[in-house]
């Protein structure tokens, strides 16, 4: 079997920056043993899958260990290979997946993903998460998958360390951390060690929840973000509502035909 295969780095428009998202096009579904193989072959934080449907598109998505039920990278990178290398004519792309309708517009060079919303909830800290960040924070929510943790400055974000093993063992999904920034509304960083990555370079899913807060904090509906991994990324987000507009861009790396 012969499976087309491209490397998008996402929220970026340079190469090698940003978060990197493997991108196989599929005529049918594969296996998930084949699907959780090749994931794990590729070793990055998400590889997405599609296939064309009579609405658009559907698409899955697995981390080196194991399926999630939303990436926001792995989707912009997706879209762009539909876009791009697929002649897409449409301004509008539909995906459906585990999370829903989701769609992906254009707007000159950038790419708009348009996600449900993140409902989060104040919770008190946990005291195992303050252990294993180090640093204790402001306050602490709780979403549908993720812990967010607010801290004080970016200074503080940039300078957690955590223990991995420690997160791996309390959380559900991830962790975000986030501050105001200097330049920015907002910085973050994600730690997801329980399904396999200790750092995700860019995570467009992490700011559902984002967004809503910031947007509150700030009394803003449209916010400038960075993800202050090693490699970084910048984003553009808008609060509407029920639903968050994430907007990047995108640098083709790689295209290839994996064997299997």
């Amino acid at each position: 079997m012969r499976i087309a295969i491209f490397q998008v780095d996402a929220f970026t428009n340079v190469r090698f920056k940003g978060n990197p998202a493997a991108v196989c096009l599929l005529d049918e579904w594969i296996s998930d043993d084949l699907m959780q193989h090749i994931a794990a072959e590729n070793n990055l934080s998400e590889t997405a899958f599609f296939i064309k449907t009579k609405e658009g598109f559907h698409i899955r998505w697995f981390t080196p260990v194991t399926e999630v039920d939303l990436c926001g990278h792995a989707t912009l990178a997706t879209a762009a290979v539909i876009f791009e290398k697929l002649d897409y004519k449409l301004d509008k792309i539909l995906f459906q997946s585990k999370s829903g309708m989701l769609t992906v517009g254009r707007r000159e060079d950038d790419y708009i993903l348009n996600f449900p919303t993140d409902k989060i909830t104040q919770t008190e800290t946990d005291p195992s998460l303050h252990e294993a960040l180090g640093i204790a924070p402001l306050k602490s929510f709780k979403g549908r998958e993720d812990f967010l943790l607010i801290y004080e400055n970016e200074q503080q974000i940039r300078d957690l360390t955590p223990d991995f093993n420690k997160l791996a063992a309390i959380t559900q999904r991830g962790v975000i951390v986030s501050a105001p920034g200097n330049e920015f509304d907002f910085v973050s960083r994600f730690f997801a060690p329980a399904v396999g990555i200790e750092e995700d370079p860019v995570t467009g899913s992490a700011h559902t929840s984002l967004t809503p807060y910031w947007a509150e904090e700030l009394g803003k509906e449209s916010l400038t973000a960075k993800q202050l991994s090693q490699r970084e990324g910048m984003l553009r987000c808008t609060h509407k509502g029920d639903r968050t507009e994430i907007a990047g861009k995108v640098a083709f790396y790689l295209e290839g035909i994996i064997q299997v």
